[in-house]
């Protein structure tokens, strides 16, 4: 009974090897990432890329007010934009040095660059039908139409992407769920790593501008459906004075 309990060299170096063995292979890492690992890394992309999209946009509409008849602007044709680029300098330097801030300072800076465009926006159309009848020139009536135009609907693609649901941030804890506004993709339920990205809020906002009505997403709230009716009413008064002041004109 002894020689039979007993090991023998033979036996250990092979128990030795074999648990080295599964040592090895408890503690070597995973190289192959968990899907929902890839699927985290994805949506942060997305979403990185959805802030970038929505930070040119915004600056789009400074850009955009410079060129605007120095009747139709309050200051120097570079104010807005200039503004813009202050209040996003913080934004942008925290991306170059990895030194990122925080999600509740950026969408303060971000709502605080939207005031500004959207006031920049009314002042410009106020002036518009104020100044109108001395714009005898269709060529600058034109111009300064379209200019308004692009930048009601950029400023409302802003609006509704900063709005829906709470902002980017509460829609990601929310599983992107429809909020505000229910969009087609959200419907299916296949589709459930679909998160919506600034472009989506800004077709929204060019249907609004063009249809006068919702097209394929929804608002389900009433918050929403005000905004999209501002929307189409401004568009409306756009178009209006457009057409009504050039055929004067001609």
């Amino acid at each position: 009974m002894e020689q039979t309990d007993r090991e023998t060299p033979a036996q250990a170096t092979t128990n030795t090897v074999d648990s080295t063995n599964t040592t090895n292979a408890v503690s070597k890492p995973n190289k192959i990432p968990h899907p929902s690992q890839t699927l985290d890394l994805e949506i942060f992309h997305k979403a990185w890329v959805s802030r970038w999209t929505a930070i040119a946009g915004a600056l789009l509409i400074g850009v955009l007010y410079a060129f605007l008849p120095d009747k139709l602007r309050v200051g120097p044709p570079w104010l807005l934009l200039v503004i813009e680029v202050v209040l996003f300098l913080p934004v942008a330097s925290s991306w170059a040095t990895s030194n990122f801030l925080s999600y509740n300072l950026i969408r303060t800076l971000s709502l605080i660059v939207l005031g500004f465009a959207t006031l920049g926006v009314a002042i410009s159309l106020g002036l518009l039908i104020t100044s109108l009848a001395s714009i005898t020139q269709a060529g600058v009536l034109l111009r300064s139409a379209g200019l308004l135009w692009v930048s009601n609907v950029l400023v409302f693609g802003l609006i509704y992407w900063e709005i829906d649901g709470g902002g980017p941030r509460a829609r990601h804890m929310k599983g992107h769920r429809a909020a505000d506004f229910m969009f087609p993709q959200q419907a299916i339920n296949e589709l459930d790593d679909w998160i919506p990205l600034f472009f989506d809020y800004l077709f929204v906002a060019f249907t609004g501008a063009t249809a006068f009505s919702p097209t394929d997403t929804y608002p389900l709230t009433r918050p929403a459906k005000a905004l999209m009716m501002l929307e189409g009413i401004l568009s409306l008064l756009i178009v209006a004075i457009l057409i009504g002041r050039v055929a004067n004109i001609f």
